[in-house]
C-alpha cells in the first residue's frame, strides 16, 4: 500500500473509530481518544467524565470495546486505557454534548449557549465559541454565533491551541448541530509576550585611594641603609 493510502485509511478508520465511540460512551461523558502505535500493538486511550462506565462491571464493558475495535474496525492488538478528564468544563467535545442535551430537554437555544460560555469562561479559559446551526426557532434554519474571549480561528494555532467538539441535538423540527471551540487556561498564545523590567544599573565601583608616601628624609634613611658596594656591583 502506498504511503498516500495508508495516511487516508487510517484517518478514515480513527474517524470511524471516534463516531463509534460518542455513540457506544454517551452516558458516560465522552471526551475524545488517542490512537498512538506501540511495539506491542495499538494503545488506544480514551478520556471520560465517568471512567467507571466505560470500564463497566467487571471489565466487561472494556473488554466489548477492545473486541469491537479489533474485529470491526481492524485494529491491531488493541490495548483500551480509560483517564478521568480532570476538568470537564475544559473538554469541548464533552461541552458540547451537555449542550446538545440541554436543547434536546426543551431549552431556548440563547439560554443554553449564554450558559455554556458563562461556565467555561469562569472556570479560567483564555476564550471559548459556541456555534449552534440547524432549525432553532422556526422551519428556517439558522446560525448563530456566541463568543466570548480570545479565539483563533486560522493558522497552525487554530488547529493546536483550540480545542474543538461537536455534538447533535434531534428535536422534532429537525437536527441542531453545536460546535464548542475552548482556548485552555494554560495554553501558550503565539502572539502572547511580557515586558520586563531593566535591571537596575550598578554604580561604579570608587577608586582606591594612592597611598601615602613619606618624606624626603624617610626615603633617604631607608636607601641608607644599604651600603654603597652593592650598587656599584649591579652597575
Amino acid at each position: 500500500m502506498a504511503i498516500e493510502k495508508k495516511f487516508i485509511s487510517e484517518g478514515v478508520r480513527n474517524v470511524r473509530v471516534e463516531k463509534f465511540l460518542t455513540h457506544e460512551l454517551k452516558r458516560a461523558g465522552y471526551g475524545g481518544m488517542d490512537i498512538t502505535r506501540t511495539p506491542l500493538g495499538t494503545q488506544v486511550t480514551i478520556f471520560a467524565e465517568k471512567p467507571g462506565i466505560v470500564i463497566g462491571k467487571g471489565g466487561k464493558q472494556v473488554r466489548q470495546l477492545t473486541q469491537d475495535l479489533a474485529t470491526t474496525f481492524g485494529i491491531e492488538s488493541p490495548q483500551v486505557e480509560v483517564q478521568q478528564v480532570q476538568n470537564p468544563n475544559f473538554n469541548a467535545q464533552i461541552m458540547a454534548e451537555r449542550l446538545a442535551n440541554a436543547l434536546e430537554r426543551g431549552w431556548y437555544f440563547r439560554k443554553a449557549g449564554q450558559s455554556t460560555i458563562r461556565r467555561v469562561m469562569e472556570s479560567g479559559a483564555l476564550g471559548c465559541e459556541v456555534i449552534v446551526a440547524g432549525k432553532l426557532t422556526g422551519a428556517r434554519s439558522r446560525t448563530q454565533k456566541f463568543t466570548e474571549g480570545y479565539v483563533k480561528h486560522s493558522g497552525e494555532p487554530s488547529e493546536t491551541i483550540v480545542e474543538k467538539g461537536y455534538a447533535l441535538a434531534v428535536k422534532k423540527l429537525g437536527t441542531i448541530g453545536v460546535q464548542v471551540k475552548i482556548v485552555p487556561p494554560d495554553t501558550k498564545l503565539p502572539d502572547a509576550f511580557e515586558v520586563s523590567e531593566p535591571e537596575p544599573k550598578k554604580p561604579p565601583e570608587p577608586l582606591p585611594e594612592p597611598e601615602e608616601i613619606g618624606d624626603d628624609e624617610e626615603l633617604e634613611e631607608d636607601l641608607g641603609e644599604f651600603p654603597d658596594e652593592e650598587f656599584l656591583e649591579e652597575r
